[in-house]
């Protein structure tokens, strides 16, 4: 079968080598280009080790890589510049799937938002993809089983490593001052926690933090419930919600972030009621450039392009 094409625009960044990283390990993709203007004529081989061949990157705008004819492309760009890759595309490759990584397109219904886990259901063959954010699938996986049981809107504390930052320099990605350090930021209307309360259909806190780790999100939610649960029914009504789900797994204990790293799924644990049991707090772990980026981007093309769900992305054991 002749593969897909896929082209990257915005491929200088951590998410963007684990979207070449995931490409080149599926039997059915190739890429097509890789669009970097900091980059810009390198080889792809110099800076993803995972990737052969003579590739370089190049210095697309929105025209050109309107006319390249990929079958799909992803948008690896900075919030707000996404608009004019959108609408060339639209007009010049109708057919052509774009997975969008900002969140330009979160609040937007004529999208799919694709949270696979939460929302294939309502995927209908749109062309239009957005991916959630990183801290927001975590805050989504950790309450979607305990929605319909709340009792008032879930409060999430939320730590992620330096790469969530990007690349751009900034203090929340200067290991100098992360060092010893937690660096509290945004802790009211995030981004997340409106795309969270738009999509899960519930209020949300959310009080995001930057660690001195590299990659990996830990999100503790507490949650009150309307009537009391044990610990015991807390986590089968998990098991059960993601039974069907092989990139979430349930562990007994609340989850390290350490062991998440470079890691494709997400891991939900702890599950600790409190004295009464009318709440309880939940743990989510995931790689926010994997699970929370280009891991979901790729479960949104295989379905999109007609793959099998997790074609390409490799399920480790244990």
């Amino acid at each position: 079968m002749e593969r897909k094409t896929i082209g990257i625009v915005g491929a200088r960044g951590h998410t963007g080598a684990e979207l070449i990283r995931l490409i080149v390990r599926h039997p059915s993709l190739a890429l097509a280009f890789v669009s970097s203007r900091e980059l810009d004529g390198e080889r792809v081989s110099d800076h993803v080790d995972e990737f052969t061949g003579d590739l370089r990157y190049e210095s697309l705008g929105a025209e050109a890589v309107a006319v390249r004819g990929a079958d799909a492309v992803i948008l690896a760009l900075p919030n707000g510049r996404s608009a004019d890759y959108v609408r060339l595309l639209d007009e010049n490759a109708p057919s052509t799937v774009i997975v969008d990584l900002s969140a330009d397109h979160r609040f937007d219904d004529t999208w799919y938002y694709g949270l696979p886990e939460l929302t294939r259901a309502l995927y209908e063959g749109r062309k239009h993809i957005s991916n959630p954010g990183c801290y927001a699938t975590a805050m989504q996986l950790a309450i979607a089983p305990m929605k319909d049981q709340l009792a008032a809107p879930p409060a999430c504390f939320g730590v992620s490593g330096y790469s969530g930052a990007g690349t751009t320099p900034s203090d929340r990605n200067d290991p100098e001052k992360l060092r010893d350090n937690l660096m509290p930021y945004s802790l009211t209307d995030h981004v997340h926690e409106r795309e969270v309360a738009r999509h899960l259909g519930v209020p949300v806190e959310f009080m995001p933090h930057v660690a001195p780790h590299f990659r990996g999100i830990t999100l503790t939610a507490n949650l009150w419930l309307q009537r009391p649960q044990t610990r015991e029914a807390i986590e089968k009504a998990y098991r059960d919600f993601y039974a069907g789900a092989p990139l979430v797994r349930i562990v007994d204990q609340a989850p390290w972030v350490s062991r998440i790293a470079g890691r494709h799924h997400a891991e939900i644990g702890g599950f600790t009621p409190a004295p009464g049991g009318k709440r309880v707090v939940v743990v989510a772990t995931l790689d926010n450039l994997l699970k929370g980026a280009a891991t979901q981007a790729m479960q949104n093309l295989n379905l999109a392009l007609g793959f099998d769900g997790m074609s390409g992305i490799p399920l480790e054991k244990g």
